[in-house]
């Protein structure tokens, strides 16, 4: 190699990927980082640390038009990183797009594998490339790939369509799209066209949607002291709304993670939310809690837990600010939260009717009388 080669590596490994951040599927070779040791950095960039005898995985690329370097460029912007020239190995340099180590998440260990969420969040990005300050982006990246994961999720539903009018997505026609604000959330907004029930076509009309992740709830329960686990904790949403208490008392919650299932996530959540081990998932339901205007799609379970005396704590993740208090609850208290309205949100009131109505038969799964 020689100085002004193109070097790639980390997750610019997968040629799909690849192909995305540089706008076309140019030309590359594998070759090796002769010194370098790679680790995770941040995003779609692999951090890179020197080493003597250690060797990193690369690709090289043949000629790169000017287009396709102003992408690279502007993926290093995003992500903390630079396109800088280093020595390879035999004397050799090139200019390598890479973050140092400790410019993200983990700052070693072993760089994870892209996933479909990682390509479809990719085009996301580059089609934002003008339109927001890359370092927002890079804010962005982590609920832009959480959101891609739920198209993914979204698209591969086979929620069955027996009732209804038959009409399928393919035919809202959508004339313009718009993403106004772009944080931790998303808005976007559409002018588009329906298909009406009674023939024809509806006039363009502007709708706007708040772009949420697919989420999972939880309600712990203890067959055998017939008893439930409830988290409280702050919400935004009551205060923006003027609520004079924004502490809620809810199931255990959370977002599902790129590469995660509903039940991978709903036992991760229990750890993180209560210190606590889930036994069985028992499924409440699938649903969108207010489709009107917002794209969270829930997956509500029940699970059996053992929920003695002293099992309530104060948890949560310290990264995400996160200060969550348990109670435990005797079934009976539940069913008073719903008839009181102190059982203030959807997922709570559906997931504790439900276990209302199966409480018997989980009981009787356990070996306890009723």
């Amino acid at each position: 190699m020689s100085f002004g080669d193109i070097c790639l590596t980390g997750p610019l490994l997968d040629a799909g990927l690849r192909r995305i951040v540089l706008g076309a599927a140019l030309p590359a070779e594998p070759c090796v980082l002769e010194g370098w040791r790679l680790c995770a950095g941040r995003g779609l960039m692999a951090g890179l640390v020197a080493e003597p005898g250690a060797r990193a995985q690369a690709v090289r690329l043949g000629a790169v038009p000017a287009e396709a370097r102003a992408r690279l460029d502007f993926l290093a912007e995003v992500f903390g990183g630079a396109g800088d020239v280093r020595e390879i190995g035999g004397g050799a340099q090139a200019i390598v797009y890479a973050s140092e180590a400790g410019a993200g998440e983990p700052e070693a260990g072993e760089v994870p594998g892209v996933i479909e969420a990682d390509r479809r969040a990719a085009a996301d990005l580059m089609a934002l490339r003008g339109a927001y300050d890359p370092a927002r982006l890079g804010q962005a990246w982590p609920q832009m790939r959480v959101r891609a994961d739920t198209e993914l999720r979204a698209g591969a539903d086979t929620r069955p369509a027996r009732h209804g009018a038959g009409l399928a997505a393919g035919e809202v026609h959508s004339r313009e799209a718009r993403l106004p604000y772009l944080g931790f959330f998303a808005l976007a907004e559409h002018d588009l066209d329906f298909p009406r029930f009674a023939g024809g076509r509806s006039s363009t009309v502007t709708r706007a949607a708040f772009l949420m992740a697919d989420a999972v709830t939880v309600l712990p329960y203890d067959p055998a002291r017939d008893r439930v686990l409830l988290v409280e904790q702050f919400r935004v949403g009551p205060l923006m709304r003027g609520d004079p208490a924004p502490w809620l008392l809810e199931p255990i919650a959370g977002r599902i993670d790129p590469g995660e299932t509903p039940e991978q996530t709903a036992r991760r959540e229990a750890r993180e939310e209560a210190r606590l081990e889930l036994g069985a998932l028992h499924e409440v339901g699938r649903y969108y809690p207010s489709p009107g205007a917002v794209t969270e799609f829930l997956y509500s379970y029940v699970a059996t837990a053992d929920l003695p005396d002293g099992t309530e704590t104060i948890a949560g993740v310290d990264d995400e600010a996160e200060d969550i208090r348990s109670h435990v609850l005797p079934f009976e208290a539940l069913m008073a939260l719903t008839r009181s309205a102190e059982a203030a949100n959807g997922p709570l009131l559906l997931s504790a009717l439900w276990l209302a109505a199966n409480r018997e038969r989980l009981r009787a799964m356990a070996g306890q009388g009723v």
